[in-house]
């Protein structure tokens, strides 16, 4: 587990009046927008933290899923929101890196909003029922090309849709998109449960939404993106399997604003992300999960995030993913 926090987080206003504003803010309930369903990576990271941060704030956090359009739905309202810190977004990967780049017509561009931060990371991992007959990646593939394999996502455009067809393409699939069935649901919890009552075969999303299946025996992880085993996951890394690529394939949560978000609200939210990620249980839970909690400032954040879109914008080319329509 890595923590790690940046020096600019605690300069909180240099002047009298800088000092002022910041006191005034928060004034009521913050409203914390999840764009994806319950028992997703999204949603159990926002939950997670909600507690320590809603003490760092020292006012209540309303969080609310607003699901839809692969996490369209609840950005647009955080896009359109005033911009005076009462209305945040839990971004994600899907929505705010994987989306941009495969979606044309996306009502939204990430000049559209203001990171505050980054703060977790975590790998992806496939997995299937223990009753499928698959246990290792080798099997998947055999049955991908023998026909009738499908795979289940959070939404078109969503990181787990982008996901599922970069893995089999590594693997050596011609056509993933033709040779497995894409079955899109509301949400990654939505996409979990797909597989476990056996409407997908597979499903290749984010650690954390993943790890309370593989620890009951729900679910058989087959692989983890990762240079290294993660704990909990008795699957090999993609490195084990000589597919290193698939390292760039991981998740990450961050929280944003509308872009016009003011400074001193973007400074008061790096201390309270400061002091949030250092809560133990936090942390534990967190680790628990499979997920590397790495607090960004909003420089580190934007770049890493960019960084993100360019290698899935080259991979959305690759497998011929963009939707125009």
């Amino acid at each position: 587990m890595r923590l790690r926090t940046f020096g600019s987080v605690v300069a909180l206003g240099a002047t009298l009046t800088a000092g002022a504003a910041l006191a005034e803010y928060p004034e009521r309930p913050i409203n914390m927008i999840i764009p994806y369903g319950a028992g997703g990576a999204t949603d159990i990271s926002a939950r997670t933290i909600s507690k320590p941060l809603g003490e760092a704030v020292g006012k209540p956090l309303v969080m609310a899923n607003i699901t839809g359009a692969g996490g369209a739905t609840g950005s647009v309202a955080v896009q359109n929101a005033k911009a005076d810190g009462y209305t945040m977004l839990f971004a994600r990967v899907g929505s705010h890196t994987v989306s941009p780049a495969m979606k044309a017509t996306l009502p939204y561009t990430l000049d559209d909003f203001r990171f505050v931060t980054v703060y977790e990371i975590n790998p992806v991992a496939c997995a299937v029922r223990p009753d499928s007959g698959i246990e290792s990646m080798d099997d998947l593939v055999a049955k991908v090309n023998e026909g009738g394999v499908s795979y289940s996502s959070s939404g078109v455009g969503s990181m787990l849709h982008l996901a599922g067809a970069m893995v089999l393409k590594e693997f050596g699939v011609e056509n993933p998109l033709e040779k497995a069935t894409h079955i899109p649901q509301q949400g990654g919890g939505a996409a979990a449960t797909a597989v476990l009552n056996g409407t997908a075969t597979f499903i290749c999303t984010n650690s954390s939404a993943l790890a309370s299946f593989v620890a009951n025996n729900q679910l058989t992880p087959l692989m983890v993106t990762t240079q290294e085993p993660v704990d909990g996951f008795d699957a090999p890394s993609a490195n084990d399997l000589g597919k290193p690529r698939l390292n760039a394939l991981v998740g990450w949560t961050g929280i944003a604003g509308p872009d016009d978000l003011p400074d001193d609200v973007a400074e008061k939210w790096g201390a309270w992300m400061a002091e949030a990620t250092k809560d133990e249980e936090f942390l534990k839970t967190m680790e628990a999960n499979g997920s590397v909690i790495e607090l960004m400032s909003p420089e580190e954040a934007n770049a890493f995030i960019q960084e993100q879109y360019g290698i899935f914008k080259e991979i959305v080319d690759e497998l011929g993913m963009r939707v125009e329509g």
